[in-house]
């Protein structure tokens, strides 16, 4: 059995804790770099998980161990798609930054207007509870009752 090397495992397990708590924030620049952090401990994980390092798997040519080459394949995925993802965040706030003068998320207003009716156990306008009941509504034509 292959030995894992803690301190690389534990640098992974950090950074993908710092990230996905800056994530949760609500400024766009603190999401930004929760996001590159979070995508370098996820690579340095997968890293991690690959195992040593071996000879370059060439057929003929390799004696001994062979390197596997999916952990490889899937950083350089996560790469790209974390470039991507940064890209768009990165206009998220510069957007919001001339419309608003801040990056901060605001809250949307019919979600606090939803959390106010839950918590006082009301039911929305556009639900009325007496037009629920469909025993009393007349058949339409060509449908059984």
């Amino acid at each position: 059995m292959e030995e894992v090397n803690l301190t690389l495992t534990l640098t992974g397990a950090a950074l993908v804790g710092c990230g996905v708590y800056l994530l949760l924030e609500r400024s766009l620049t603190r999401v930004l770099v929760g996001l590159v952090v979070l995508s370098n401990g996820i690579s340095l994980l997968y890293l991690v998980a690959g195992g040593k390092a071996g000879n370059a798997p060439i057929v003929g040519k390799a004696e001994g161990r062979l390197s596997d080459a999916l952990p490889q394949a899937l950083v350089l995925t996560a790469i790209v798609i974390t470039l991507g993802t940064t890209a768009f965040v990165v206009a998220m706030a510069y957007r919001s930054w001339q419309l608003n003068g801040h990056d901060d998320v605001q809250d949307d207003v019919e979600d606090a207007s939803i959390r106010r009716r839950a918590d006082l156990d009301e039911s929305s306008q556009g639900y009325d509870l007496d037009s629920a009941d469909t025993s009393e509504r007349p058949a339409e034509e060509g449908t059984r009752p």
